[in-house]
């Protein structure tokens, strides 16, 4: 019964993945125009991680089934523990149409078994944190050079060209599908990792039913990131979208084949921020939606470490000690950031600094 409902949930949890990774794919496709409903964009998105996931996603799935922690670190309770704590980050992100990174919130519920069993590979832990921090910056900074090449005259000159809208499209609709197939590559493996780790399915099957409800949650659940990632940042060009997707995708493959998880949204996030930075400066850095981004994303791979820990040491270690001391830190920090917003009521006695 265990083995089941641990399985359900990853299969739940690669439905979630579908859904944030619409955004990260062919969110570019759809922003531009060229692909004007939101339907077909989404099911090119899920028939395109589906080829990547069943394909190439193999050495990912190493990684998160025995590369952060030992492959005994899985019992079949730990993985549903890990793999319900990444779900449940991710389903609020998808809820309030956030682009996530699949692979932090799954990589911080990992860890968080990892600490409890004292059991990471700090080494390789440190390694997969350095692609997190590079590849969303160098994307941000590729997106603003590209952007300083397109406004060249010689490449403007190219633009006006009779059939160059029509070239444009097509070659942002491919890489969309080119990012859509890497994204398989690399966040279907969070979904059926721990589920391999735990020896509860194999490799081949992880990645083939894993890669078909990644599918079905992109077309069915990605309407909302979709949206945010496609025109609520930055209006973008087809030349645009066309260097964004293309940068993505081949930094995402590239990890994949070294089975290091990466995160794709970021990645394709920052390069839409960047061309927003490039066009009109730091004010696109102000809009509220960017600033919910980048909350959560750091955030998020605490929120699944900190539940992951937590849900682990209740159920599995029957340990509550550390719980009381996470309630008693979210009581000091709810507390006090109560105090610091209350007004003082009239009549009250201020304490003046010391001179």
């Amino acid at each position: 019964m265990l083995i089941l409902v641990a399985v359900s949930v990853g299969l739940f949890f690669a439905m979630n993945i579908g859904a944030s990774g619409a955004a990260a794919s062919m969110g570019i496709s759809y922003g531009a125009g060229v692909i004007k409903n939101h339907k077909i964009a989404l099911l090119l998105c899920g028939i395109a991680v589906f080829l990547g996931a069943w394909l190439g996603g193999g050495e990912v799935v190493k990684t998160i089934g025995s590369g952060i922690v030992p492959k005994h670190t899985f019992t079949t309770a730990i993985a549903l523990i890990v793999l319900a704590s990444a779900a449940l980050s991710l389903f609020l992100a998808n809820y309030f149409g956030i682009p996530l990174s699949t692979s932090e919130v799954t990589v911080g519920s990992v860890i968080g078994a990892g600490i409890v069993y004292q059991s990471v590979y700090a080494a390789k832990l440190i390694w997969i944190f350095m692609f997190w921090l590079l590849t969303p910056i160098a994307a941000f900074f590729i997106a603003i050079a590209v952007s300083a090449l397109i406004n060249l005259k010689v490449v403007q000159s190219l633009m006006k060209a009779p059939k160059a809208a029509r070239i444009l499209g097509v070659l942002v609709i491919f890489m969309g599908l080119f990012e859509a197939f890497s994204a398989g590559m690399n966040n279907v493996a969070n979904a059926v990792g721990p589920l391999v780790g735990a020896g509860l399915i194999s490799t081949h099957n992880g990645i083939l039913w894993g890669g078909l409800f990644v599918s079905l949650g992109a077309f069915f659940l990605g309407r909302k990131v979709l949206e945010t990632n496609g025109k609520k940042i930055t209006d973008l060009k087809l030349e645009e979208g066309c260097i964004i997707s293309g940068t993505g995708a081949g930094i995402v493959t590239a990890a994949s084949i070294f089975g290091i998880p990466v995160p794709l949204t970021q990645i394709t996030t920052s390069s839409i921020i960047g061309l927003g930075f490039a066009k009109y400066g730091k004010e696109v850095l102000k809009k509220d939606i960017v600033i919910k981004l980048l909350a959560v994303w750091i955030v998020s791979p605490v929120l699944s470490m900190v539940l992951s820990f937590t849900l682990i040491q209740l159920i599995v270690e029957k340990n509550v000690y550390p719980i009381i001391v996470i309630i008693g830190v979210l009581i000091s920090v709810f507390g006090i950031k109560f105090l610091m917003r209350k007004p003082a009521e009239p009549g009250t006695v201020l304490l003046s600094k010391e001179h």
